[in-house]
C-alpha cells in the first residue's frame, strides 16, 4: 500500500455521509479495505506515455460512468487524471499533495494548481498567491 494510499483513508471518515467511490493502481484494495466501489486504474508515469493516454482514456471512464459531484486526490498521476477527468464532467476537485513534500509540490501537484477547483499543501511554505491554499494539519 502506498503512501498516497495511505492518506487518502485517513481523510475516509470525512466522506462518511457520501456515497464514495474509490479508484487507485491496486489490486485487490477494495477486498483488503472493505471498499463497496472501487475500480482499478493502471500504473503510469512520465516514462511510459502510452500508458499515460491509457490512464487517462480510463480515468475519463470512471468519471463519466459515476457522475460524481467531488473528486478528491492526494496525489500522483492517477490522481490528476481523475482530477482532469472530474473537471472535464463538472465535478468540483480537490488535490491534496502528499505531506511527503516539504519543500515544493510534487511534479503532479504543480499541475494539479491549474486544473483542480482547490489545491491545498500540507506545509504553509508552499501555498502561492491563492493557487495552492494552506488550511492547516489535513493528514
Amino acid at each position: 500500500m502506498g503512501g498516497h494510499w495511505k492518506q487518502l483513508l485517513a481523510l475516509i471518515d470525512a466522506f462518511e455521509a457520501r456515497t464514495t467511490v474509490f479508484a487507485s493502481t491496486g489490486d485487490n484494495f477494495e477486498a483488503h479495505y472493505g471498499i463497496a466501489h472501487y475500480y482499478c486504474l493502471p500504473e503510469a508515469s512520465r516514462k511510459t506515455p502510452f500508458r499515460i493516454l491509457w490512464l487517462l482514456i480510463t480515468a475519463v471512464w470512471v468519471v463519466a460512468r459515476e457522475r460524481p459531484d467531488v473528486v478528491v486526490s492526494t496525489g500522483a498521476l492517477p490522481g490528476l487524471a481523475c482530477i482532469l477527468a472530474g473537471r472535464l464532467f463538472g465535478a468540483r476537485t480537490l488535490w491534496i499533495d502528499s505531506i511527503a513534500n516539504v519543500e515544493h509540490l510534487s511534479m503532479s501537484g504543480k499541475l494539479a494548481r491549474h486544473i483542480a477547483t482547490t489545491t491545498l499543501s500540507q506545509w504553509p511554505g508552499l501555498s502561492r498567491d491563492g493557487h495552492v491554499l494552506y488550511r492547516g494539519a489535513i493528514l
